[in-house]
């Protein structure tokens, strides 16, 4: 069994992306792991100032609730991030949340290429909603994902599920029209294929 957080980094409470983070949750329950989610739209993470106050595992000096999320994200062997599209990329409160693992990162004397810290090691995965569904809807989230999670901070990618097509963003949520939702509860099934319950 695994620990899995999901940050759900949407604006409304029953939009496309709970939707699909939901079924991710559902899967993920019924193999056998343990699930919590938290939405960022009811806990506050404001963005790193970039003050190097937390350099090295110190606590960061902003006081909000990042501070509550920290134990959840340390015990957590997956971090799902669930974010709809916005302006091409990651929410602004799901990007505010990644940017302050840097209280999280521990010093790190001969750091790979690109890094100068040692994050702790997790899984991650990606869940994404938009309205558009082009070739090149998700690039430049996919890039952000990829660089700063996967490269960067050194995460290891278990995969990415990118929902395109849910709908026009000043109707209703219409993600339950598409296949996504079954694609995302099969993902949250097995996205540990050999972890036996």
């Amino acid at each position: 069994m695994k620990n899995i957080l999901i940050i759900l980094g949407g604006g409304r409470p029953n939009g496309n992306t709970a939707q699909l983070a939901e079924a991710f949750a559902k899967g993920a329950k019924e193999a056998g792991h343990s699930v919590e989610t938290v939405s960022l739209c009811k806990i506050e993470v404001k963005g790193c100032l970039g003050c190097n106050a937390c350099r090295y595992d110190k606590p960061c000096i902003q006081k909000d609730g990042f501070h509550e999320l920290v134990p959840k994200i340390k015990v957590a062997d997956l971090i799902v991030f669930a974010s709809p599209l916005y302006f091409w990329t990651l929410s602004a409160r799901t990007k505010a949340f990644i940017e302050r693992f840097y209280c999280l990162a521990q010093e790190d004397p001969n750091p790979p290429l690109g890094r100068y810290e040692r994050y702790p090691f997790k899984d991650c995965a990606l869940l994404m909603t938009s309205a558009d569904d082009y070739f090149w809807t998700f690039e430049q989230a996919v890039s952000y994902y990829q660089f700063a999670l996967v490269n960067y901070i050194g995460f290891h990618d278990r995969g990415m599920l990118l929902a395109g097509g849910c709908g026009d963003t000043n109707g209703r949520p219409q993600i339950g029209r598409t296949g996504h939702l079954e694609w995302a509860y099969r993902f949250g099934k097995n996205v540990y294929p050999d972890c036996g319950d």
